[in-house]
């Protein structure tokens, strides 16, 4: 679908009147769609990968260069959580070295997260003459993928190619028109950053193996060919200049090349790729990813909606389960952060993009995958062993929440002790992940200083923004220490959290910086973004809605419940000021950022003063059309975060949003589907709709009309009818 300039340009105005259907559209109970069986039929990884073009859209004019943040994603193929990512690659340094509007191929890279780093060990096919710079054009209509596949003719080089992976190893099949020379490039001098060394040794007539390091990321390799090796030339060996050039003995016949991986040795490398592909062949392996990707996605199964409602759906879910990385061996080895090989007995994961993805996305993977979360949190726990803070992600402890959901959700494969020291160290001891902890405990609050003339990159404490989150994740650690039977700091842990409230203007009723006396920073101009002053990649009115454990308490400081929905509307309604430019704060409805993550809770907020339909209203807008947008339909409004943005449509296109991930309820609201099934453990929840309208006024489970709009982890699990009655 072709996005539409007008709908952003006009002003959302909130009329909710009843929407008429047609009876050619309405279906009996009888005649209902059933739920999909194949989700990997509706999965398109080219989401996320298309820029922002439209000024209109993006709420400014991009400057000269600029390339909006619109996804950051990556087409190739990857598993679950998986270590490799194989995919193309066609620009070096940038998010997630693929850019859907370029025509030239530099290579294939096999790991990936959309971050502007990895993309390792660049593999590519060339002619026989090729020369330095090494590339292809490509015609995107001989582009394909699919979940664990993508393929792509290389027209410079006459090459069809196809890659499929396992969880640590990648399949390459290179389909030659010119069978007289099979020549492939290892182009070890690069990757999305700079490379220190590089490897690369010949071990047997059809194998090699080697490593790349770019910084503290040291990857081992071992590759299997189906052809014979005549010829390997490398040129400025192991500097970021160097290359290699490996020519096969002439064959009829496809070539196929098999790379194992492992962050701990070359032998582990060769273990991974016999232990997972073998002697299988690429039609097997690429089955057995299909498989793998449907079992998971099956987990939440929807019936009606539009096409492109089901692929953005599943395309969606497919984005929010492969982020973070595995970095253990199949023989249960990996590399700590001292250097050290270990084996504990779990699997090792790269540490979770927690700013971005305690919100929703890692709430997502604990209800998909709990083994999986379990060893992500020991990952962490393992991490933070040395120093006795847990590491967080960017800003924020959002540890805290993930730690707390998880173990809310019976997730017990880490050791909850452990966790629960290092958080309560992050919590209360300086000179760990809570930067300015001291302030905050003495004040209640985090400064400022004061800037004449401050603007976007001002350099200071992000004091507002630090102490919203901080109380959120007070709260949520207080559900910890309550869980634990330590009173002394749950209770002391819940009284934080109200911290929100020293940020809090009566005045102009926004979350406001303020200075080491604690008067606030004037002058102030609540539009204007920043990244460090005052807020986080946001403004005032893009924080001053974020008390996702107290709501009410929040509308308890305004005048009147009244007064409330007044700001809240303007919030959605007020324009955008085409003259504050920040890279990644872009997609706006009025002043709310859905390209940016420190905002995703407020279109929620209507329900905290019965006014469902007010939500239910940003909500659809937000699904309908800032996902899936541009010309190609395939950019998000902004960065997809590690798989953040792809799940807030997760959950708000299936009915239900974790508002406060800690607490383990979920707020109900209308899905965009007829019904929508969550095959979690034993038992399923059905989520179906009573009637045509987009106002919901009652829900109820399993027969008995519930109080409120939330249901529990316990209701979620123990599965049954969820019905929501509408106007």
């Amino acid at each position: 679908m072709k996005y539409n300039t007008s709908a952003f340009r006009r002003k959302i105005l909130f009329s909710f009147a009843v929407t008429l259907l047609s009876l050619s559209n309405l279906v009996t109970a009888q005649q209902q769609e059933a739920y999909v069986e194949n989700p990997v039929a509706y999965v398109n990884p080219f989401h996320g990968t298309a820029p922002l073009t439209d000024p209109d859209f993006i709420g400014y004019k991009p400057p000269e260069g600029w390339r909006v943040w619109a996804g950051l994603t990556y087409p190739g193929a990857t598993l679950p959580n998986a270590m490799v990512q194989l995919s193309p690659i066609t620009q070096y340094g940038s998010g997630a070295g693929y850019e859907y509007e370029d025509d030239e191929i530099l290579g294939f890279t096999h790991t990936n997260k959309g971050h502007w780093n990895l993309c390792h060990i660049p593999i590519l096919p060339i002619a026989e003459n090729a020369s330095v710079p090494f590339k292809s054009s490509f015609d995107k209509e001989t582009e394909n993928a699919s979940a664990g596949y993508y393929s792509v003719y290389l027209n410079d080089y006459k090459v069809k190619v196809e890659v499929t992976s396992t969880l640590r190893a990648g399949f390459h099949n290179y389909t030659f028109d010119d069978n007289s020379a099979h020549t492939i490039l290892f182009d070890l001098g690069r990757a999305n950053h700079h490379v220190d060394e590089w490897q690369l040794r010949q071990t047997g007539r059809k194998t090699l193996e080697g490593f790349q390091r770019t910084g503290g990321d040291k990857v081992y390799f071992s590759v299997e060919l189906s052809e014979a090796i005549s010829e390997l030339q490398q040129v400025n060996p192991n500097t970021d200049k160097g290359y290699a050039i490996l020519n096969l003995k002439a064959s009829p016949n496809p070539v196929t090349l098999k790379i194992g991986l492992s962050f701990v040795s070359t032998q582990n490398a060769r273990e991974n790729l016999q232990q997972e592909i073998g002697t299988k062949t690429f039609a097997a392996i690429h089955q057995a990813a299909e498989k793998t990707w449907s079992a998971v996605l099956s987990k939440i199964q929807v019936s009606g909606g539009s096409q492109k409602e089901k692929e953005l759906f599943y395309s969606s879910l497919y984005r929010s389960m492969q982020w973070p990385a595995l970095r253990s061996d199949h023989n249960g080895e990996f590399t700590d952060a001292q250097g050290t090989v270990q084996n504990k007995g779990f699997r090792y994961y790269t540490n979770p993009s927690l700013w971005d993805t305690y919100r929703n996305k890692l709430v997502l993977l604990s209800l998909l995958s709990p083994e999986v979360t379990g060893d992500i949190i020991q990952s962490l726990i393992d991490r933070g062993t040395q120093s006795g803070f847990m590491p967080t992600f960017f800003h924020g402890d959002h540890a805290a929440p993930f730690v707390t959901q998880a173990y809310g959700k019976g997730i017990t494969n880490f050791d909850v002790k452990k966790a629960y020291e290092q958080l309560l160290n992050n919590a209360y001891k300086e000179g760990g992940t809570r930067p300015h902890i001291a302030e905050y405990i003495e004040k209640g609050f985090i400064s400022d200083p004061d800037v004449v003339n401050p603007h976007v990159e001002t350099k200071a404490k992000a004091g507002v923004s630090k102490t919203l989150e901080y109380a959120y994740d007070d709260y949520s650690l207080s559900l910890l220490a309550a869980a634990l039977n330590d009173d002394n700091h749950a209770k002391d842990l819940a009284a934080r959290a109200k911290n929100y409230k020293n940020v809090f203007d009566p005045e102009t009723h926004f979350m406001r910086g303020k200075l080491e006396d604690g008067l606030f920073i004037s002058p102030f101009d609540a539009e204007y973004p920043y990244y460090e002053y005052m807020y986080r990649e946001a403004n005032a009115w893009q924080l001053s809605f974020f008390v996702p454990h107290d709501m009410k308490g929040l509308v308890g400081l305004y005048p009147s419940e009244q007064a409330f929905e007044q700001k809240l509307d303007l919030l959605f309604t007020l324009p955008w000021n085409p003259n504050h430019i920040a890279r990644n704060v872009s997609g706006f409805l009025g002043q709310y950022c859905h390209g940016n993550q420190p905002d995703h809770e407020a279109p929620f907020a209507y329900y905290f003063i019965n006014k469902p339909e007010k939500s239910q209203h940003i909500i659809d807008t937000l699904l309908e059309d800032y996902y899936g947008v541009g010309p190609t339909g395939l950019a998000f409004s902004g960065m997809d975060d590690a798989g953040e943005m792809s799940a807030w449509y997760v959950f708000a296109a299936s009915g239900l949003y974790p508002l406060s991930p800690a607490d383990n309820e979920y707020l109900v609201s209308l899905p965009v589907f007829d019904r929508v099934k969550w095959n979690l453990g034993r038992n399923s929840l059905e989520i179906s709709k009573e009637g045509i309208s987009r106002t919901l006024k009652q829900i109820q489970y399993n027969g008995k009309t519930l109080d409120g709009y939330f249901i529990d982890q316990e209701q979620l699990m123990l599965g049954g009818d969820l019905k929501l009655n509408v106007e």
